[in-house]
């Protein structure tokens, strides 16, 4: 087994992890939490379970990054950004950017502060509002994985 394989079952793990942990909270902890939790607890119960994630969300996103980046690099990869034959390499780097700009600036610095003030004024509106961009989010990271999946095999 060489580093290529080693850094390939890392890359896949780390993306598994994240995007199935934004599956998770966009499909089942957001819509429960709206549905089944009153809205003065809401924040509160939000924050203590997606808060656990978030770190474990930052760990795979820079996992994620490197194996992306050594993996182009050991296979001198760096001309396909040049051919839009490859757009699908540009999608995983702009999916990974999004996240990485949320979870590493935008929450520590100003992100989790507007949530809660938001939340606290109008938990309803605010945790709609959340639960369409974690919907957008994760469509345009499940479609990325799939085209990349489909364009590193040839199919696309």
């Amino acid at each position: 087994m060489d580093d290529l394989t080693i850094a390939r079952a890392l890359h896949v793990i780390a993306i598994v992890h994240w995007i199935g942990g934004v599956s998770l909270v966009t499909l089942v902890l957001l819509p429960g939490i709206m549905r089944s939790v009153p809205a003065a607890d809401r924040l509160r119960l939000f924050e203590m379970i997606e808060g656990r994630f978030a770190f474990q969300a930052r760990i795979s996103t820079v996992i994620a990054g490197a194996t992306g980046f050594y993996m182009t690099h050991q296979l001198n990869a760096w001309d396909r950004f040049s051919d839009p034959a490859f757009w699908w390499m540009h999608a995983m780097v702009a999916v990974w950017a999004v996240f990485t700009f949320v979870l590493f600036l935008a929450e520590p610095l100003f992100l989790h502060r507007w949530f809660r003030a938001r939340a606290h004024l109008s938990p309803d509106e605010t945790f709609t509002l959340v639960l369409k961009m974690h919907r957008i989010l994760l469509a345009l990271s499940l479609l990325t994985v799939g085209a990349s999946v489909l364009g590193a095999h040839g199919a696309i």
